[in-house]
Formats: C-alpha cells, sequence, structure tokens
C-alpha cells in the first residue's frame, strides 16, 4: 500500500509539474499569444499523462485524480479505506508539484492565484463534461483496450484543454493544486468548491450511466 500510495502522490506532482510548468513557460515565450500557450499547456500535459500512466500504472493503477478513485470504489474495485488514501495521496502530491514548479522558475513558492476567475454556468458545465468523457474514456478503454489506456487519457485531455471552456481539469486534485498557483494554469481559490461539486456530479451520473454501457449484463 505504501508503494501504491508513493506511486499515486508523486505521478500527482509531475502531472501538476507538467501543468504549471508549460502554462510558465509557454507564457514567457509566446509574448501574450494565448492559443500558443494553451497549445504548449496541452501538449506538455498530455504528453505527461501517458508516461506516468505507463510507468507507474502497474503500481497503483495510475489514477492521479479523486474522481477516478471516487468511480472505481461506487464500482466495487476498490475498497472505501484505500481510496481514501489514494485521495490523500493525490493531494498532497498535486500541491507539492505546484511548489517544486515555483522553485524551479524562480516563482514566489507559496502563492494564492488572486487574478484567474473561472467561475459560471459555462465553467461548470464544461468540468461536468470533461469529468464524464475522462470516466468514459478510462472504463471504455479498460473494457476494449487496456493497454491502450496511457495513449487515450492523454490524447483526450490534450483534446478537452481545447474543446472544453473550462481547459477540462476534471480532476480535484488538480483544482485544489492549482488554487496555489498565479500562473497561467491557476484558479482562483473562491471558484474551486464549484469545479469539485461539478466534478463529483459527473462522477455520479458516470457511475450509472457508463456501468450500463460497459458492464456485462
Amino acid at each position: 500500500m505504501i508503494r501504491r500510495l508513493v506511486a499515486e502522490g508523486l505521478g500527482t506532482a509531475l502531472l501538476l509539474v507538467s501543468v504549471i510548468g508549460s502554462g510558465v513557460m509557454g507564457a514567457s515565450l509566446a509574448q501574450g499569444n494565448v492559443a500558443i500557450t494553451l497549445l504548449a499547456n496541452a501538449i506538455a500535459t498530455g504528453c505527461m499523462l501517458y508516461v506516468i500512466i505507463a510507468v507507474l500504472g502497474p503500481i497503483s493503477g495510475a489514477h492521479f485524480n479523486p474522481a477516478v478513485s471516487l468511480a472505481f470504489a461506487l464500482r466495487g474495485r476498490m475498497p472505501m479505506r484505500d481510496m481514501l488514501g489514494y485521495i490523500a495521496a493525490q493531494i498532497v502530491g498535486g500541491i507539492i508539484g505546484v511548489l517544486v514548479t515555483h522553485l524551479m522558475f524562480e516563482l514566489p513558492v507559496w502563492q494564492w492565484s488572486m487574478t484567474l476567475h473561472r467561475t459560471g454556468g459555462a465553467q461548470w458545465l464544461s468540468e461536468m463534461i470533461a469529468t464524464f468523457g475522462l470516466l468514459m474514456v478510462i472504463f471504455g478503454g479498460l473494457k476494449a483496450r487496456a493497454e491502450a489506456v496511457p495513449t487515450l487519457v492523454a490524447l483526450y485531455i490534450t483534446g478537452a484543454y481545447w474543446f472544453t471552456a473550462s481547459t477540462s481539469f476534471a480532476n480535484p486534485a488538480v483544482t485544489i493544486a492549482r488554487g496555489f498557483s498565479d500562473t497561467f494554469a491557476g484558479i482562483n481559490p473562491a471558484h474551486i468548491p464549484a469545479f469539485i461539486v461539478a466534478q463529483l456530479v459527473a462522477v455520479g451520473i458516470g457511475h450509472f450511466a457508463l456501468k450500463a454501457l460497459f458492464d456485462e449484463q
């Protein structure tokens, strides 16, 4: 269990390094071109997702996301006690990843994302769609071609950066961690709870819809 928790924490930390770091680098090099910055952000995140899922998946299952861990627990594929441990490791790992990235780019280590406002019905709906889609990709991929899941998740999130208004957080641990960074990929802490509620609603919807779609009758 310790190895699994370390893998979840490390994987989530590396995910946040890619999200925050590519946002900082993209914003620095793109000279105000938000489209180029978002493209860099999406590609780096997708690449990192493929790597950490492929490498750490055999150890922990490569959730790196409380919504995914909750979905597995609801389907009886994970004990609730293990789920709570995973979620704690993911949140702590995500925050550590943000702080390390700040050090790497010589930014203030502790900061709040006070300038990036992400709120409103369109944003919340986007998070529901992004999270539901992610769960569909995971459970559908496991049923159809388990070995392809790293690629499927990486491609989905890379695309979802562009086809959702929220740029597809789809992850409560990532949402919380991004509140600690006042950079391109940050989110105002006041807007975090609504994002997480939307993500959890998607887990609830996905539990019934995806079970009916993919589980053997």
